[in-house]
């Protein structure tokens, strides 16, 4: 049997009659928060309920003691585990609302305090309070402009997530751990007279520079596009003449002055001089797709079958393969020599992106002007390495029509478990292809042939003042001798 205590009411209230009632302490997440399903400031509570079944305690308006008298229920409650209560409120003379919640502690409003926490949403919260009957109906007939009120302070939260990078990297991208995104970062170039007191050229130089990059990559048979362009700060420490001659940021006033300078200065408060230089990133993506090619090697196997050069731009690419008649190569079966024939067809490079999961294309262009890319003679060390040792080689090439190639830009997978190739014996008549030497294209100044692994006194390289990665060969006899 229900519990109740109901003490003697008063047939009337008059209006400054002091009644128990709800505080709304934290707003709901749903849009019913202001609709007459969820308690809301002012209501004025009629019953409460503590407990479920026939030994639930039911308490009745009006609520001697009013708050401080509540709240000793809901702690004896909460200490003996029994947390579930419904309270009922009356808004006007005869609109009625339940609300179902559990007991919990408001550690905000001091020791031995609770609020009540709806069941429905645990986002939100509800009080008490001891007001005046005139205050509640006032407080509810303003309940459209304490909306409004409410909707100018409502604020977004935000937070941290956790999220699984390693294993979205090894599944979400087609070459695991490494991006797609392709960039090459041009540093200004130093000034060999002290153009203008800089240092460096300014900013419209190395845009002008990148955009001849871009261009005679194209012109070179490079299949690339545009994709942006950015400016990039790098911070570097300057002192003597260097600082004297940059401009200096210290008033908004000098700040026109940076528009198309490549260094800037100011001091720290150690008073560093710090310098901030102003390269540009060109942001580049292949004409059609970047595509995988796996050689498999055989016992057999004496050479690979294709050789490399690079453009003077940077570009690692495929320069020549073996007579058509040799199928037997490991480029031929692969697809590396049908692709190559195509792309000489196109007056395309068939350039190499990556070695395995390795980027080899050129990065970063120094303040010098020399591009910092990689070499071919380790590139053909490494890929001769792979014959030795059987070891399957794994690489990544830039095709030019991506029209063509829509249904290969994720290959599936054959029965065997390989790369299904766009190219192939099997999906292309060799009789179609002229030999190798009409359809060799035409060789661009500045190329360069790489032999296989020669003797060391076959070829001579020197370095260039671009630092320890930066390679410049001597001229070598043109041969069709291959890795």
């Amino acid at each position: 049997m229900d519990r109740t205590h109901q003490p003697e009411s008063p047939t009337a209230r008059p209006g400054n009659t002091v009644v128990l009632s709800i505080d709304c302490l934290k707003g709901s997440s749903k849009s019913e928060e202001w609709s007459g399903d969820m308690l809301q400031t002012g209501d004025i509570v009629e019953e409460i309920r503590i407990g479920s079944g026939p030994g639930s305690a039911i308490f009745k308006a009006p609520f001697k003691g009013g708050k401080a008298w509540l709240q000793k229920v809901l702690h004896n409650s909460f200490r003996n585990k029994e947390t579930s209560i419904v309270v009922r409120v009356r808004r006007g003379s005869d609109d009625f609302s339940d609300l179902s919640a559990c007991i919990v502690p408001n550690e905000s409003a001091g020791k031995r305090q609770y609020m009540l926490r709806s069941i429905d949403d645990p986002n939100y919260t509800v009080g008490f309070s001891d007001r005046t009957e005139s205050d509640c109906l006032g407080l509810q007939e303003s309940r459209g402009s304490r909306m409004v009120e409410a909707l100018v302070k409502a604020k977004l939260q935000d937070g941290y997530v956790s999220y699984p990078w390693e294993r979205r990297m090894q599944e979400a991208l087609p070459i695991s751990g490494s991006s797609n995104f392709l960039s090459i970062l041009f540093l200004p170039k130093a000034s060999a007279y002290g153009r203008t007191g800089s240092r460096y050229n300014d900013l419209e130089d190395t845009l002008a520079r990148a955009n001849a990059w871009l261009s005679c990559s194209q012109a070179n048979g490079v299949p690339i596009v545009f994709m942006n362009i950015q400016t990039e700060s790098l911070l570097t420490k300057i002192s003597g003449e260097t600082a004297s001659a940059t401009v200096n940021t210290t008033s908004l006033s000098d700040l026109s002055n940076l528009a198309n300078t490549s260094l800037y200065g100011f001091e720290d408060y150690h008073g560093v001089d710090i310098g901030v230089v102003r390269a540009v990133r060109l942001w580049f993506a292949p004409l059609g797709v970047e595509f995988p090619l796996e050689i498999k090697l055989k016992d057999d196997d004496t050479k690979l079958g294709f050789s490399i050069s690079r453009t003077e731009e940077g570009f690692i690419y495929v320069s020549s393969v073996t007579d058509h008649e040799d199928e037997s190569a490991p480029a031929a079966r692969s697809g590396l020599s049908s692709l190559y024939r195509e792309a000489a067809k196109a007056s395309r490079r068939l350039v190499v992106s990556r070695v395995g999961n390795q980027k080899v294309l050129p990065w970063m262009v120094s303040s010098t002007g020399a591009i910092r890319c990689y070499d071919t003679v380790s590139l053909s060390q490494k890929l001769s390495l792979h014959r030795h040792a059987k070891v399957h080689i794994g690489l990544h090439v830039f095709l030019w029509d991506s029209s063509a190639t829509a249904d290969f830009s994720s290959p599936p997978r054959s029965s065997s478990g390989g790369t299904h190739l766009l190219f192939s014996n099997e999906t292309l008549d060799s009789t179609e292809f002229p030999r190798y030497g009409e359809v060799l294209p035409p060789r661009q100044v500045g190329d360069r042939q790489v032999m296989p692994l020669p003797d060391e006194d076959v070829f001579r390289f020197e370095r260039e003042n671009a630092g320890n990665a930066s390679f410049k060969f001597q001229e070598i006899p043109f041969t069709n001798e291959s890795l």
